[in-house]
């Protein structure tokens, strides 16, 4: 059975079909810019890639042609369940969730929690179902990872109505990235999953680190929403939460205003004036740009101070694992970062560390130091693992759905 992994974003889809127990990928491709006059259709099959513009595309109008694409391939009767990327689900979901009419009132009861996130989920999901009829489809939540953070790390110190009657607490994100490299790190350390303790940053245009202990996520940085935390490309991460009150008195912006400049114009684009992509910045900074260097150090300053916070929730620490388009290609920014973190035991190799870039995974410490790990992350594969999981009886740890089950959840489409 093949699986097809949806991610669906506001003007962008993303998607892959492929095994879950191999990983073998047979399509995987992105549409993006949807609804405008750039929209296009970028498709990888057999290690070759093939773009085509089709303006003013609809979600629906995507999923057409990726039908006629895996009719092409001979796919289509294969693919036996849907999987989809779904950002937030609140306290309700710790695990995937067969999509029926209760789940996606679920996933609409989110959208205050992830207006920007949650709407296009829904869009995708609603398309989807128009072109598999028939097939499960499965929500994997973001959030699902961090549902097992203990009070002390979830709640905030407001009044507790905030929290019992509009759920403003710490949620977390990346989950599926977090739970994949932490299974990939036991792997390369050949010890059990269950008995290491470890600090996951997945560092890309979005950044968040997790604390995860025997497989458990115990603390991460992000929190009600993915702007907490971590300097981002364009998100702020922490600032003080007096901050709108301050700039709507001294500047007269509104609300709106401040929260859209701290999620689309902060972070490393704020700070440097010029990009949030690191590795424009590093170059700039080479070159002796002041506000990519300042940009560059303040990412990495952050970053290693919340690698130590974070390591206050574990026993001990058995390794840092770095992921996501940073954390597995910039080797300066790993360097800066773990030679700020002496004090937690790490020491770099520099020539592993060089070597650990564009799909090489790896260990970039010295011997005798604390492990420091390189791991490519793959949320697709993780999504189709956790939607096989769910659906399959025989998988150890899954949910049991009889035929009837199924049916009932999906309203008479299984």
């Amino acid at each position: 059975m093949w699986t097809l992994v949806l991610n669906c974003g506001s003007s962008s889809v993303k998607f892959a079909l492929l095994q879950a127990e191999s990983g073998e990928t047979a399509l995987s491709g992105l549409a993006e810019r949807l609804g405008s006059p750039e929209a296009r259709l970028v498709l990888s099959q057999a290690g070759q890639k093939t773009e085509s513009a089709h303006p003013d595309a609809s979600y629906a109008e995507v999923f057409a042609l990726l039908l006629a694409e895996l009719e092409q391939l001979g796919l289509r009767e294969q693919v036996g369940v849907v999987a989809h990327r779904v950002v937030h689900g609140g306290e309700k979901f710790s695990a995937p969730a067969l999509i029926g009419p209760d789940v996606l009132e679920s996933i609409r009861a989110c959208i205050p929690l992830a207006p920007l996130h949650n709407p296009a989920n829904l869009a995708g999901i609603e398309a989807a179902q128009a072109s598999f009829p028939g097939l499960p489809q499965v929500a994997v939540f973001d959030t699902a990872f961090h549902q097992t953070l203990p009070p002390v790390a979830y709640r905030y110190a407001v009044p507790k109505e905030w929290y019992t009657e509009h759920g403003v607490r710490r949620y977390g994100f990346h989950g599926t990235s977090h739970a994949y490299v932490a299974q990939e790190a036991a792997r390369m350390l050949n010890r059990p999953l269950a008995e290491l303790h470890l600090v996951t940053a997945h560092l890309g245009n979005g950044c968040s680190l997790a604390a995860v202990s025997g497989g458990k996520s115990l603390d991460t940085s992000m929190g009600l929403t993915p702007l907490e935390g971590l300097v981002m490309g364009t998100r702020s991460g922490d600032v003080d939460p007096n901050l709108h009150d301050y700039l709507a008195r001294q500047a007269g912006l509104s609300l709106e205003v401040v929260t859209d400049a701290l999620n689309r114009r902060s972070g490393l684009t704020g700070l440097s004036g010029l990009s949030g992509d690191m590795r424009q910045l590093e170059e700039a900074a080479v070159q002796g740009h002041a506000g990519a260097t300042l940009a560059v150090e303040v990412f990495v300053y952050r970053l290693a101070k919340s690698i130590a916070a974070m390591s206050v929730a574990l026993p001990g620490l058995d390794a840092l694992v770095f992921t996501g388009g940073i954390g597995e290609n910039s080797a300066g920014v790993r360097a800066k970062v773990l030679n700020r973190l002496g004090l937690l035991g790490f020491a770099l190799d520099e020539a592993a560390n060089d070597a650990a870039v564009r799909g090489v995974a790896g260990q970039i410490g010295r011997p005798g130091s604390t492990p420091a790990l390189v791991v490519g992350t793959n949320e697709e594969l993780m999504i189709a693992r956790e939607a096989a999981r769910l659906l399959t009886p025989e998988r150890p740890g899954s949910q049991q759905l009889g035929s009837n089950t199924l049916r009932a959840v999906t309203g008479g489409l299984a």
